[in-house]
Formats: structure tokens, C-alpha cells, sequence
């Protein structure tokens, strides 16, 4: 059966109004939790619960592992872990307060990624945020803080701290350990040169689970691109410890026309040193990024299918902000992982959930936060929607979540220029934050994208 039929089902029985209303219900929080969570732990340990909500919650779990042909004893599994719980109820509500749609929108953010200061010691070319030195106004910890209960409460699953450079925040450690204190999963990108032992171990120790290090190229390229000579060896040595000191560890890359020829490399470079994931960044004019340092749409589509090719041949996990990638990936080998991402272990599973899970997920399975509480779509995409500061709950961050105009444009992938017609919209819909750097206008095609130039071409003509 079609996944996405699947979901259609599923979400006939979540919006059964008997179990839509019992799952609202299990949404409220008591003594700070909510009572879905605690649902999902004793059905998790084969607990009896008393009461109507649960039978109705045990009903819907049971009804869709039916639906999607899933093994009882293995969701069980999962269920024991607070994060895939956490992730299981923002899925649930998203069924609950939008529907199915196409591409799905989860109850609240998957990820905010917050740049918690503006502080840098290298001087990076691309940098989205021109950082250096840090802003006057931004958030002191105590609002910080504040921002991770607002957050929290709102069902936000995970928080990655970016900047600048985050680790030149004093007060990083006690803001990255209360958000993993109030159930949040904690990821870190860095440029790499401050991850000493000491750091690392106090990474470690504040609950952080995820690592992002940047390494943009073979040495003289990457020390070109961040500015800084010497910095290389201090990258690959901090990647040698977080990997060492059991982080989960990504090299992340941003592809250019200057390091374009070097991307290959980089990946074998991650291989080498063992770490799990790797990141591709998809480039976008802002900030101090120039405009000439764009690649074209012919090398952007040669990079990603020279890198398709790689992947067949590697075991490591890989991520892109290059929605196209998706689209790539059914028209190189359309049995298999046509999606945004790559996990080796759920090869066979992603081309079918790829209309799902969707491609850009800006503004909707992401938002940004600037480092004086300003939301934005995503980092690269410098339009201001509100302020952290505007909310005193959850409450408030999801009817923003809900009710903000731009956030259900961005949602709407028919309505794009050009993009909206595709037949890949589902699982590309092309990159918003380029288009609004090119257009000014975030609903016009991506610039970045082949099939449009030629489609722009084509038009010119006629």
C-alpha cells in the first residue's frame, strides 16, 4: 500500500472525533507534564491505565501499527526514549491541528535553530549572520532561559545552538543543560577550533547529543574560506575529539564555487575519521555570502549527482539544505531514497515517505532564532515574523506556530511560482531563503534550481 495513503488512513482514525478529542485532552500538561507522555510510557512498559483517554490513545497506536504494518514490541522500544516520544506527540498533534498535508506540518517546530550569540573568532566569507562580534541586544541567560521553557512547553523536539561561534558564550553550557533538562534534544554547530577536551567533556556533561563542525575543504581552501590561516589542523583535531569524546559528530560543508572541488574530499575526510554524518549546505546570498560565489545551476546538478554516486558507496549518514537533491535522487535511481536526507539503514522506506517528510522544511518543520530572540523562517532567510521576547508560554509560541501568515505560505508548495506546477514540488519546492535573496519575493522559483532556469529561459523566448 502507498505510504501516504497510509497516513490518509491514520489520520482518519486520529481525527475520529471520539479519538481527537481524547488526544486533545491527553495534550493539556499536569505537574508540567503532558498526560500523552505518560500515556506513552505505560503503554511502553505494558501498563494498565484506567481511564477512557488511554484506551482511546492504546486504540490509535494499535489501529496504526495495523495501518503501517509495524511491530508492537519495536515502537514499544522506541517509546522508552523521551525524544522519540516527544517527536510521536508533535506528530500526533500535527494530525490533530492540520491534517494531512502534503508536505506534513508537525504540532510545533521539529528544530528551532537558535544562534545564541554573535560572537566569532574567524571571519568565515559565506557567514548568513556577518558575525564577528557580539550584538548589544542580545538575550542575557535569564531570558534565554525563558525562551527554552517557552519553547518546552510549546512541544519543540529539538534545539541546535548556533551563532557566530556558540561555544564563545560563557553561559552556553547552562543554557544547552537546561534545555536537555526540560526534555529537549541538544545539538551544537561549531566551527570546530574550541572543542578542546575540557569543552568537549562539558558538552558532554550539559546533555548535548549532536555536534556540527564546519570544514569547508582541503586545508588551503578552507582556511581561505574562514579567513583565518592556521585553523585546519585545529578543525580536524576538535572533529578527532568529539568523535573520541562519544558526541554524535557531523561535518557539515557549505558548497560553493570555491570549494566545489574539494566536496569529495571532505566526505572522505569525514569517513576517515569516523564520524556518523554528513552535511551539505546549500549556499545562499546573505550576509557576507556574495552573490559570485553562487554556483550555477549545471554545477550545482553535476555536485549533487557526483555526490548521489558517492553516497552509494559509503555508510555514512547525509543531510542537505539543497532541496533538489531529492528530486536528483529519484532521477538517478528512482527505486530508492529520494528524499533530503540519507540513512543507509532506511534505504527502500524514504521514497515512499518523501511527499511526507517533504524537502525545505523552512518555516515549517523549522524555524530560526536570532541572538536577540527575533524568529526567523530559517538562518538564512533574514525576515522578522516576531520576537521570543513577545511570549510568556508555550501557549503563545504555538498559536504564532499556527497562525502566522508566512508560516502558511511557506507551507503552501502549490502556490509557488513555477516551483508550485512541479511535479517534484512535495519533495523539493526549491529553497525560500534563495529565492527571497534573489527576488525579494520568497513565493518565486528558486534561481538555483535547473528545470527553472529552463522553464525562465523558455519563457524569455517565447
Amino acid at each position: 500500500m502507498d505510504i501516504s495513503r497510509m497516513i490518509e488512513l491514520f489520520s482518519v482514525t486520529v481525527n475520529n472525533p471520539i479519538a481527537k478529542k481524547a488526544i486533545k485532552k491527553t495534550l493539556r500538561r499536569e505537574n508540567g507534564t503532558v498526560k500523552l507522555d505518560s500515556y506513552l510510557k505505560a503503554f511502553a512498559e505494558g501498563e494498565e491505565v484506567s481511564t477512557m483517554e488511554y484506551k482511546a490513545i492504546k486504540s490509535v497506536i494499535k489501529t496504526g501499527l495495523k495501518i503501517f504494518g509495524g511491530k508492537e514490541e519495536d515502537l514499544k522500544e522506541r517509546l522508552r526514549d523521551a525524544y522519540w516520544r516527544r517527536g510521536f506527540i508533535n506528530v500526533l498533534t500535527g494530525l490533530v491541528e492540520f491534517g494531512v498535508r502534503k508536505p506534513f506540518v508537525p504540532g510545533a517546530p521539529f528544530l528551532v535553530v537558535w544562534d545564541i550569540t554573535y560572537a566569532c573568532n574567524l571571519r568565515c566569507k559565506h557567514c548568513y549572520s556577518t558575525a564577528g562580534k557580539p550584538w548589544k541586544d542580545e538575550l542575557t541567560t535569564e531570558e534565554a532561559l525563558k525562551v527554552v521553557d517557552v519553547l518546552a512547553d510549546a512541544g519543540v523536539t529539538a534545539i541546535a545552538f548556533s551563532g557566530g561561534e556558540p561555544l564563545l558564550r560563557r553561559d552556553l553550557y547552562r543554557i544547552a543543560s537546561y534545555a536537555h533538562d526540560r526534555g529537549m534534544f541538544v545539538a551544537v554547530a561549531t566551527n570546530g577550533t574550541l572543542l578542546t577536551e575540557e569543552n568537549v567533556e562539558k558538552l558532554k556533561d550539559a546533555g548535548v547529543g549532536f555536534v556540527q563542525i564546519s570544514l569547508d575543504g582541503k586545508k588551503e581552501t578552507h582556511e581561505e574560506f574562514r579567513g583565518i590561516p592556521g585553523i585546519y589542523d585545529k578543525v580536524i583535531e576538535g572533529i578527532k575529539r568529539a568523535v573520541k569524546g562519544g558526541l554524535i559528530t557531523c561535518i557539515s560543508t557549505t558548497a560553493t564555487k570555491i570549494n566545489k572541488h574539494d566536496l569529495i574530499a571532505v566526505m572522505d575526510t569525514a569517513e576517515e575519521l569516523g564520524v556518523e554524518w554528513f552535511m551539505l549546505y546549500n549556499f545562499v546570498p546573505t550576509g557576507r555570502g556574495d552573490f559570485k560565489m553562487d554556483l550555477s545551476c549545471d554545477e550545482r546538478e553535476v555536485l549533487l549527482k557526483e555526490l548521489w554516486k558517492r553516497l552509494k558507496s559509503t555508510g555514512i549518514n547525509f543531510m542537505s539544505t539543497a532541496p533538489y537533491y531529492a528530486r536528483i535522487a529519484m532521477q538517478e535511481e528512482s527505486s530508492t531514497i529520494p528524499t533530503h536526507f540519507y540513512n543507509p539503514n532506511l534505504e527502500g522506506r524514504l521514497k515512499s515517505l518523501a511527499e511526507f517528510i517533504g524537502g525545505c522544511g523552512c518555516g515549517r518543520f523549522y524555524v530560526a532564532i536570532r541572538a536577540n530572540g527575533n524568529i526567523e523562517p530559517c538562518v538564512f532567510f533574514p525576515l522578522t515574523l516576531g520576537s521570543m521576547r513577545e511570549f510568556e508560554s508555550g501557549e503563545d509560541f504555538l498559536r504564532f506556530w499556527k497562525e502566522n501568515e508566512t508560516l502558511n505560505m511557506l507551507r503552501d508548495k502549490d502556490s509557488i511560482e513555477i516551483c508550485g506546477k512541479c511535479r517534484y514540488r512535495y519533495v523539493c519546492g526549491g529553497c525560500r531563503a534563495r529565492a527571497y535573496a534573489y527576488t525579494g519575493d520568497f513565493m518565486k522559483a528558486d534561481p538555483g534550481c535547473i528545470i527553472v532556469e529552463k522553464k525562465l529561459k523558455k519563457a524569455s523566448c517565447e
